[in-house]
């Protein structure tokens, strides 16, 4: 009598090869995989750290961070000193409500200081026009925490008489949330002070 399945054990052995085939590359694929991934783990390490002037390991991402955070911070402060000392009889009011933004009450206190002192009113009454040169920050990092000494030089147009001054003012710098375009750096300006203010000369 003739069976429907001729080769039966031929077909069951092609069969059970085709299994043990695909379970032994199946496993060789996984090994190679985790070797693959071993090895490109094992490079990261090696490249996902820079050392630190004291010979202390830091992670590459923290470096990013710390370069990103002096850039902005520098942006920052030459924005408020910009804001804050660049100033004539049209744009004092706009430019001292933008500095503002970027400093805590310590900024508001010396801004009520100076509109005290007169400084504002001398500015309208006798049309002067003061005007940033430069501004020169040097940042300095303790436990995570920033402080900044700035360098802002700025001469004041009397007319016929222009004097130039050199102020050095030093605060701190804390993260806040960004607000555009009032924030946009995503920091403020603590503990403000006006440290020096002498008059230079400047040669030609």
């Amino acid at each position: 009598m003739k069976t429907p399945y001729k080769n039966i054990y031929n077909i069951l052995k092609l069969n059970r090869f085709i299994v043990i085939a695909v379970i032994v590359l199946a496993f060789l694929s996984s090994i190679f995989s985790l070797w693959m991934a071993f090895k490109t783990n094992k490079k990261a390490l090696n490249s996902a750290f820079a050392i630190n002037t004291d010979g202390s390991i830091i992670p590459l991402k923290l470096v990013s961070q710390k370069e990103n955070f002096t850039v902005e911070a520098l942006a920052h402060l030459d924005l408020f000193h910009n804001y804050f000392y660049n100033i004539d009889a049209s744009n004092y009011e706009k430019n001292l409500k933008k500095a503002l933004w970027l400093g805590n009450s310590s900024i508001d206190n010396l801004y009520r200081q100076k509109k005290a002192d007169g400084v504002y009113n001398r500015l309208l009454q006798f049309s002067l026009v003061q005007k940033v040169l430069s501004v020169d920050t040097k940042l300095t990092e303790i436990n995570g925490a920033y402080s900044f000494t700035t360098t802002t030089v700025f001469e004041i147009n009397r007319g016929t008489i222009i004097d130039t001054y050199e102020l050095v003012s030093t605060g701190n710098l804390i993260l806040v949330d960004r607000n555009f375009p009032n924030n946009p750096h995503g920091l403020l300006i603590t503990n403000y002070f006006e440290n020096t203010l002498k008059k230079i000369n400047v040669e030609n």
